[in-house]
Order: structure tokens, then C-alpha cells, then sequence
């Protein structure tokens, strides 16, 4: 509730969940970035497809 103190485990669940939707939203911003989403999202086709196959690039990268 407002104004009332957290648990200890609440606070560090928040301080995970903070962590995790930062790096989200920041992944979110630099696909919305690039010329090819932007593309995709005025022609309203394809976006899905798009961000599916940039993140599996992506994590491909990230674990070589």
C-alpha cells in the first residue's frame, strides 16, 4: 500500500523486476531505431517477422 514500507523480499523482487524491464524497454527502443522496422511499420506488414528474426540475430551474436 501507499506509504507503508516494503518487506525485504519485496524490495528485492522490485529491484529485479526494475532491472529486467529496463533492459526491455531499452531493446525496444533500438529495434523502434532501425530503418527496417521503421519501414515495416508503415506498411503495417511484417513487423512481427521482422523483430522475431532481428532478436534471434540478435541473441545469436550475443552467444558467440
Amino acid at each position: 500500500r501507499a506509504g507503508r514500507a516494503l518487506l525485504p523480499a519485496q524490495e528485492s523482487d522490485n529491484t529485479a523486476h526494475r532491472k529486467v524491464r529496463a533492459r526491455i524497454e531499452h531493446v525496444i527502443g533500438r529495434l523502434k531505431d532501425w530503418k527496417i522496422l521503421r519501414d515495416c511499420r508503415l506498411k503495417h506488414d511484417g513487423l512481427w517477422h521482422a523483430i522475431r528474426a532481428i532478436a534471434h540475430m540478435h541473441n545469436l551474436a550475443a552467444t558467440t
